[in-house]
């Protein structure tokens, strides 16, 4: 059985599954404590950090994508950076324990924020919100068990959707604009003081959340047509659209909600369009933010099902991942497994315990040692498809930012993201002493 993906999508398919990926409930669960955070309009500059870091992130994807288009993103990237034989093999691993935890998770907070949404139009107790959650999951799961030409055509039409919700948030927020309510930032902290760093750092957190995804067009690497051009744009692309939405949906909401309401606000974008509309209209809104999480969680299980299937074809994770549907010719078992575990994980956890701990877990082993083997990788000369811009300007700026990320949050997450790369480490010095591996190869064995 052939395990070969095809090359079917093009840049209009590859940009809607990044921006859709990117747009989820995110945002709109998250506005209320960003405003909150940052003590009023100054959680523009929130966005603005995060649109900053994705911009700078975004050519190390970009750079990495266009070398390696394959499956699996991030796995093959950081195998291939650090060598396959020996440290490449590790860092891979820890990427792929990591990815096995964080995947679901990324899956479940998506869907719990849809149920907790979803309780505008129609009141839920908690179990009630699982089910929901757990329904969504499955629902996601059917839509993607097809072939990957078909899933380039509902992701296009999940986007319009998206870009339609956006431009009439947008439209109804300017034509009944405050300016003086929006931009009022004598509440915020003084620039330069403790309260303002640390408000930031803990804003920021969850407006990265809310940008995350403008690289999954690289987990998809194997089936993008001509990736040395296609996977930089659709980033870039992706990245410049969703900031500009972001930052008019915020000052949209600022200039009809006063602040102090909005941070309190759990239906916030239902909240400012009935204070505009009325109830009727708010609850038609609210449809439509709910398809915008479908979308999202359309396009991130379409991702992350990629990466084991991509492990399992090279024979570091478990064969099973690595088959391919006999006819629709997509990885159908890493697609189903993935799914039932976010299944189980959207019955498990709370919104609230998984948004940062998905975000800190990441930056040590995903997106910090990226941003080093780009500039290693300059270092040793290899001739690379796609060069960022200002080389190493934007890798070292996203280092400093994802580091200024990582010490802002609580040592509960920090500790914990630690505990899964120090897991990591002992899972896979195990594996390889049973497989006599590096770095436990016998001497004729390492030459």
């Amino acid at each position: 059985m052939s395990t070969q993906l095809k090359r079917s999508l093009g840049l209009t398919e590859a940009t809607a599954i990044n921006m859709i990926d990117m747009v989820g409930i995110g945002p709109f669960v998250t506005m209320p404590f960003i405003i909150g955070a940052m003590n009023g309009p100054m959680c523009l500059l929130a966005w603005c950090l995060g649109a900053l870091l994705s911009f700078a992130d975004g050519f190390v994807w970009a750079e990495l994508g266009a070398k390696w288009p394959e499956a699996g993103g991030s796995y093959q990237f950081l195998k291939k950076i650090f060598g396959e034989k020996k440290w490449g093999n590790l860092f891979s691993f820890l990427y792929i324990w990591q990815t096995s935890i964080q995947a679901p998770l990324v899956i479940a907070s998506g869907a719990i924020g849809f149920s907790q949404y979803f309780s505008y139009l129609i009141p839920l107790d908690v179990w009630q919100q699982k089910a929901v959650s757990g329904a969504l999951v499955v629902v996601i799961t059917f839509m993607l068990y097809r072939n990957i030409t078909t899933v380039g055509k509902i992701s296009v039409l999940l986007w319009s959707g998206l870009l339609l919700t956006f431009a009439w948030l947008i439209f109804s927020g300017l034509s009944n604009f405050n300016a003086t309510q929006a931009f009022d930032f004598s509440s915020g902290y003084d620039i330069g003081s403790s309260l303002f760093f640390a408000g930031l750092g803990q804003a920021s957190i969850k407006t990265v959340y809310s940008y995350l995804g403008y690289y999954n067009v690289c987990h998809l690497g194997a089936e993008i047509k001509s990736p040395e051009k296609n996977i930089p744009r659709s980033i870039f692309i992706s990245v410049a659209g969703i900031a500009l939405l972001y930052l008019l949906m915020q000052i949209s909401v600022l200039g009809v909600l006063p602040w102090q309401e909005a941070k309190d606000s759990p239906f916030i974008v239902s909240s400012f369009f009935e204070k505009l509309y009325g109830p009727a209209t708010a609850k038609f809104a609210t449809v439509l933010i709910l398809w915008i999480a479908l979308a999202s969680l359309f396009a991130v299980m379409l991702g992350y099902s990629r990466v084991p299937y991509a492990a399992a074809v090279d024979g570091n994770y478990f064969k099973l991942f690595a088959k391919v549907h006999p006819t629709k010719n997509f990885p159908h078992v890493s697609l189903l497994i993935l799914g039932g575990v976010a299944f189980v994980f959207s019955l498990l956890f709370k919104l609230k315990e998984v948004i940062t701990a998905i975000i800190v877990m990441r930056i040590l082993i995903q997106f910090v040692s990226q941003s080093v083997g780009v500039i290693l990788l300059r270092r040793r000369k290899i001739e690379m498809p796609f060069k960022m811009w200002l080389f190493p300007l934007p890798a070292i700026v996203g280092i400093a930012v994802w580091m200024f990320i990582f010490f802002s949050s609580e040592w509960i997450y920090i500790f914990g993201a630690l505990g899964v790369i120090v897991s990591g480490i002992v899972l896979f010095l195990l594996f390889a002493k049973s497989r006599k591996a590096w770095p436990f190869q016998t001497i004729d064995e390492k030459i």
